[in-house]
């Protein structure tokens, strides 16, 4: 399956993401109420029942995104990477009003964290999908005069 540089990256971070979260799970943190301020600025449990979720709906969403990315999957492939995409830019937008200080401190470790990796990520991310989407059209051909199955269009006349 062939998967473009935008499905690529953004199925990368999901896998990245996951990766992480299944690592929380195997190796679970000395502080983990620290690693919750941190990563979310409020305590949430690193447990399996909150973890284990997570890595599979990520997985699952890294898999949708590839697939859609790959013109696969139909389409339950683009209304998954079209949830992705709401969801990273949602979370980007909200970083960007965290990052000017809005409902956290910043002195916090979650503040430069959002600042310098999770707005970023997520807004690059959201970008990704969304070019993944536009080009997951369906119908869109891209195909060049006189090559053999193109479609007839205004190159033919």
């Amino acid at each position: 399956m062939n998967i473009s540089r935008p499905g690529a990256f953004a199925a990368a971070v999901l896998l990245l993401d996951a990766l992480v979260h299944l690592f929380w799970l195997i190796r679970p943190v000395a502080d983990p109420r620290a690693l919750s301020l941190a990563v979310l600025d409020v305590e949430v449990p690193f447990t399996a029942r909150v973890l284990l979720p997570l890595v599979l709906l990520l997985s699952l969403a890294a898999l949708s995104v590839a697939a859609a990315s790959g013109g696969r999957g139909g389409w339950v492939a683009r209304a998954v990477t079209l949830a992705v995409g709401a969801g990273v830019l949602v979370r980007g937008e909200l970083g960007l009003a965290w990052a000017f200080g809005l409902g956290t401190d910043t002195a916090s470790a979650f503040h430069r964290l959002n600042l310098f990796l999770y707005t970023p990520v997520c807004l690059a991310t959201a970008l990704a999908v969304g070019v993944v989407l536009v080009r997951a059209r369906p119908g869109l051909v891209r195909a060049r005069p006189g090559l053999v199955g193109a479609r007839p269009g205004r190159h033919d006349r």
